[in-house]
């Protein structure tokens, strides 16, 4: 049984071959989270003093800074809420840090048994989406969080509320505000590519757009609730943006493709039969028109 011992043997070094590289992603994540965790912020490297404070303390205490409002203050809900932060925080970071390892390990991996063709195609996607990614991180960190932390305030003052925050809903609602902001950021990278593969059409967002803009403006407070009007229109106009870029880079690849006018895979699923003479409604499957009365054989 040759094919058999050719397969296992074939399975077994692509089994080896992925543990080796993810053992270089571990190996990165461990080291981050030991930075993140141990690696002083400051001159005091062995802890001898008081002044000593890790990296992950400094950068907690740098965000506390610029995000909460004047007047404010953090408090903790448990005893152990600022050990679970302390660890939380430094396992997103290390997570961040070693997502693009991750991403190069796996492109590695798959690269032996692609095309030229689709190794062209999805190195450039892979680095759109990481280049996106960081771009809507940024805009989430500087623009978007500011505004959702203080969209909370006027609550409080209608309440007659002292303005302390859970320690752990502070920090948590920071890091979901980047994390959401960057995959957002990523659509214009899956919007070509669905119209790169003919699954969609930028007629389909075009023909559309008023009503889109509509539902983006709704999105945009569904997604913020709690946010500022400033920082509503800030995602909105981010999300418009956004789906323009999408279009725009999407007709390119049509031009380029000679499928502008072609119909999209996704509207041959969904269209409603019409006749191809007066454009009536008609059943599926019918050959004749009952409004123009003409066959369609």
């Amino acid at each position: 049984m040759p094919e058999v011992q050719n397969f296992f043997e074939g399975f077994w070094g692509h089994v080896t071959e992925f543990i080796k590289r993810m053992k270089i992603v571990l190996a990165v994540f461990v080291v981050s989270l030991f930075v993140m965790l141990i690696l002083p912020g400051n001159t005091d490297f062995f802890a001898l003093t008081n002044n000593y404070k890790p990296l992950m303390s400094v950068i907690l205490v740098y965000i506390a800074n610029m995000f909460l409002p004047q007047g404010a203050q953090l408090f903790a809900n448990s005893m152990s809420d600022p050990i679970t932060l302390y660890a939380y925080a430094a396992l997103v970071f290390a997570i961040g840090i070693t997502l693009p390892i991750f991403a190069y390990e796996a492109y590695k991996f798959i690269d032996p048994a692609l095309y030229p063709h689709e190794r062209k195609a999805i190195f450039p996607f892979v680095f759109a989406v990481t280049v996106l990614f960081i771009v809507g991180a940024i805009f989430g960190f500087f623009f978007l969080a500011p505004s959702f932390i203080q969209g909370f305030l006027p609550f409080y003052t209608a309440v007659n509320a002292v303005e302390l925050f859970p320690i752990m809903d502070f920090y948590n609602t920071i890091f979901f505000t980047v994390i959401i902001s960057g995959v957002l950021f990523m659509i214009p990278a899956f919007f070509v590519l669905l119209v790169k593969f003919g699954i969609l059409h930028t007629k389909t967002i075009t023909k559309q757009r008023k009503y889109i803009y509509a539902g983006l403006g709704i999105a945009a407070m569904l997604i913020s609730p709690g946010a500022t009007p400033q920082g509503d229109l800030y995602l909105f106009v981010a999300l418009v943006v956004l789906i323009e870029l999408s279009v725009f880079v999407g007709k390119r690849y049509e031009h380029k493709m000679g499928n502008a006018n072609t119909q999209s895979m996704l509207s041959k699923w969904f269209s409603t039969p019409t006749c191809r003479f007066c454009h009536f409604t008609i059943e599926e499957n019918q050959h004749y028109c009952p409004n123009c009365r003409r066959y369609l054989m």
